[in-house]
């Protein structure tokens, strides 16, 4: 909201030494957040000058020019000549002139300049250059302004070019600050100056008469609520719309963000500003019979003010006559009737709509406007009759207007609910020892009716603040009023047992160990193709059941993910397409995976505004999709790149199977690695994940195909785990092992079995063999050649044994690695190589 400082001076006492800075460090200070600072950028000398004398001048290029000597006063150097195109004025008119110096807003450095054969000492300025308008085709003549100044005075304040507007930040709950009204009323709060309320005026003078009064026929009101409560009619005849509007009303439109576009309706855009009320004026000559307020007919249409044939929806609130829609209710008007160059009646139209049905249809049909946006977070209810009256007073000061007693007033009492307030509840909920004399003064300030009760107070909010709902909210208040300053920084001692939730703690300490490890988090929305669910969601590639979307927000990925690894695909594929090709990247995150034959959103939403019973929340939550947490990663160009005296190093297997060890340590459980198969994966080079004895996750590489899909240009390596498993299996708290202070004794064993054995599987033939001495066992060759037989191979595995008790022997060491080779022998028939 933008406030010019000149405009909210008329409401309340500001200093006149006051600065915008100043005002926004008051406003601040009441809790709204200070935006920007707004002035005309235009600078002197700009001064009223007469024309003394206007040669026309025809040029070779078929314009005609004025040569013109205007006076400007003797102390800006008296009479001037000035080469001016425009030719709505004469002589003896007073006009605006630039003089050299001068800066108009562009900027536009003004300077003498020689053109069309003279020197133009100057500029005749249009309201356009002046930032009054957007009317350019000539120049401003004070006299059409109703402006009469001596030659010689300073433009600059005589049009209000001088003023300067504060904007800040409004939130959606404080919508009576969306008026000079409201603005000037907190600044009031914040400073203490005092406060002019502009709706108090006498109730007798703003009866609206009789002879329109609206009719409101809601046959279907949203969430019970009328669409109408109140409906204000007023009626201004004999106005003429071609009188121009005061510099000074331009100036602050202006400033507050707003074109000039009419006397007429620039009165309604000036009263909306000024007292936080939307207002409509109608052409009361191109109504056909009476107002009826309604909903939308199915298939009804409507053409709005700025040409557009709208198609209608049922909830759309309409204003209508006899001929049919003329305005979308709160929203905008309707192009039949509205005000234009030879409207000269006028019907002023004041009224409150439901906030939720004028907030749908702005939404509805993407048409935000400044009275949607009014209506739609709270309009003061008492202040239609003001407003309407404010409008046509202007109209008839401004229009040449008659005011009449023709209107009408439909409206119904204002209820604002008692809030009881117990007496201590604001000390205990804001921590702040207010007196009680504190806690009333700032509910009074406000403008709410507190009363003592028993065991604290009744307090009646104010009809602008809908906002004040219960206690809480009045607390607020009073923090606010009284300064948030006030209010302790104090740390609260979380109470034992709360906190992250194992499951929570452990999904940390995985992204946390890959980030370390060099990884990248990448997180991607959750949407992707049913082709790519089926090829990356299954092993085989079969068709598996996928939610679909019914609002995508793209359409070509209605579905929602089973697997992290499509995601994944497309960060690769961004990233290479920008020049970055070594990638090592993981996301977290959950993946949708139905059941098959279960239907899901069927749920009816509940309404807003009402909280759910548990038993539709049951029905809610039963409608949502099994959603597990997976953990995945893709790495592929280097892992290390090529250096002087050595070749760049390619990320693969050995990579991803790195990631596995860096997930499994940060989970607190062993992941072994099988042989396996998947479609999407290059056959050979897959492998199933496997911890506690279950499949948990798949790692491997690309299948060229995919890769290609993809535009991944090189190899790929994927790895993906169900995390939530994955933490489940490895218990909720994770123990250290102790370290030993005695020292390893380390061995080799090479094994000679068919070349069909997977070396994992023999890996753990060997550990379990070994016993309780094996400190670890790892995989150092696999050799197929000479003097291996054929269909047969050779895996060379480092042992590490370790006693917690004692050194070992050399021969405690190979008895256990013989075990081992015993175990391995009995299942694979593994020999021990020569």
């Amino acid at each position: 909201m933008r406030v010019p400082l000149s405009w909210l001076r008329e409401y309340v006492d500001l200093a006149a030494e006051a600065t915008p800075e100043d005002v926004l460090a008051a406003l601040v200070t009441v809790g709204f957040e200070e935006e920007d600072v707004h002035r005309f950028d235009i600078t002197g000398p700009v001064v009223v000058g007469q024309v003394v004398s206007l040669e026309p001048e025809p040029q070779s290029n078929g314009k005609t020019i004025n040569w013109c000597q205007v006076d400007v006063g003797p102390e800006h150097g008296g009479v001037r000549g000035i080469v001016c195109g425009a030719h709505n004025f004469g002589v003896g008119d007073k006009v605006v002139v630039t003089l050299p110096g001068a800066v108009l807003p562009g900027p536009f450095p003004i300077a003498a300049r020689k053109t069309y054969g003279h020197v133009s000492d100057g500029m005749i300025a249009s309201a356009r250059e002046l930032g009054l308008g957007d009317e350019h085709n000539g120049i401003v003549v004070l006299s059409d302004l109703g402006i009469d100044a001596p030659v010689g005075t300073d433009a600059i304040a005589l049009l209000g070019l001088d003023d300067v507007a504060v904007e800040i930040n409004v939130t959606p709950d404080r919508g009576y600050a969306f008026s000079v009204r409201g603005i000037a009323r907190e600044y009031s709060h914040a400073t203490g100056a005092a406060f002019r309320d502009p709706a108090e005026r006498d109730f007798a003078e703003l009866q609206p008469g009789s002879g329109h009064t609206a009719v409101v026929d809601d046959q279907a009101p949203v969430r019970g609520r009328v669409g109408a409560s109140e409906f204000v009619t007023r009626v201004v005849r004999d106005v003429d719309p071609s009188r121009p509007t005061p510099p000074w009303m331009i100036a602050r439109l202006s400033l507050a963000g707003m074109r000039s576009l009419g006397v007429l309706i620039d009165i309604t855009n000036y009263v909306m500003l000024e007292l936080g009320q939307p207002l409509h004026g109608y052409d009361l000559d191109k109504l056909t019979g009476g107002i009826t307020v309604r909903r939308a007919t199915p298939g009804e249409k409507m053409t709005t003010l700025d040409g557009v044939e709208r198609k209608l929806h049922v909830e759309d609130l309409l204003i209508t006559d006899d001929s049919g829609p003329i305005g979308l209710a709160g929203v905008m008007g309707g192009g039949t009737t509205e005000m234009s160059d030879t409207t000269r009646n006028v019907l002023i139209e004041a009224a409150t709509f439901d906030a939720t049905t004028i907030a749908r249809t702005a939404r509805r049909h993407k048409l935000p406007s400044e009275a949607s946006k009014r209506f739609e977070r709270g309009v003061d209810p008492l202040i239609p009759f003001v407003a309407a009256r404010r409008a046509a007073d202007l109209m008839v000061e401004l229009a040449g207007g008659t005011l009449t007693e023709e209107g009408g007033a439909l409206f119904a009492e204002v209820f604002v609910a008692e809030i009881e307030l117990p007496r201590g509840f604001v000390q205990g909920l804001i921590g702040v020892d207010y007196t009680d004399d504190e806690i009333t003064g700032a509910l009074t300030t406000i403008g709410a009716e507190v009363t003592a009760a028993e065991n604290g107070w009744t307090v009646i909010p104010p009809t602008w603040r809908p906002d004040l709902t219960d206690k809480w909210t009045l607390a607020e208040e009073v923090a606010r009023i009284h300064g948030l300053d006030r209010i302790p920084a104090v740390l609260p001692t979380p109470p034992s047992g709360r906190g992250l939730t194992a499951h929570q703690q452990g999904r940390r300490r995985v992204a946390n160990a890959l980030a370390a490890a060099g990884f990248v988090e990448t997180p991607a929305f959750p949407f992707t193709t049913e082709a790519q669910n089926d090829l990356h969601g299954s092993a085989s590639g079969e068709h598996l059941p996928s939610i679909r979307l019914a609002n995508p927000l793209d359409g070509q990925v209605p579905f929602l993910r089973r697997s992290l690894i499509p995601g994944l695909l497309q960060t690769a594929h961004r990233n290479i397409s920008r020049g970055l090709t070594d990638l090592a990247l993981f996301e977290t995150g959950a993946v949708f995976v139905p059941e098959p034959g279960v239907e899901y959103g069927t749920a009816e939403v509940p309404p807003l505004g009402v909280r759910p019973s548990d038993e539709v929340l049951a029905e809610l939550d039963a409608s949502i999709p099994p959603q597990e947490r997976h953990v995945a990663v893709l790495l592929t160009g280097n892992v290390s790149p090529r250096q002087p005296g050595r070749a760049a190093e390619a990320a693969g297997l050995v990579e991803a199977l790195d990631a596995v060890r860096v997930i499994g340590a940060a989970a607190g459980i062993e992941i072994d690695v099988v042989q396996t198969q998947r479609a999407a994966l290059h056959p050979g080079r897959t492998g199933a994940l496997v911890a506690g004895g279950e499949e948990v996750g798949y790692v491997g590489e690309l299948h060229p195909a995919v890769a290609e899909e993809a535009d991944l240009p090189g190899r790929a390596t994927v790895l993906e785990l169900d995390l939530d498993r994955l933490l489940t299996l490895a218990g909720g708290r994770i123990v250290a092992a102790s370290l030993s202070t005695f020292p390893a004794a380390t061995q080799d064993v090479s094994l000679t079995l068919p070349a069909e054995v997977p070396a994992g599987e023999v890996r753990a033939a060997l550990a379990e063999g070994a016993g309780a001495l094996l400190e670890s066992v790892r995989l150092v060759d696999d050799y197929r050649g000479e003097g291996v037989p054929e269909g047969s191979k050779s895996l060379t595995f480092a042992l590490r044994f370790r006693a917690d008790d004692r050194t070992l022997t050399a021969a405690e060491a190979s008895e256990a690695k013989m075990a081992g080779v015993v175990v391995a022998a009995e299942r694979f028939g593994a020999a021990l190589r020569d």
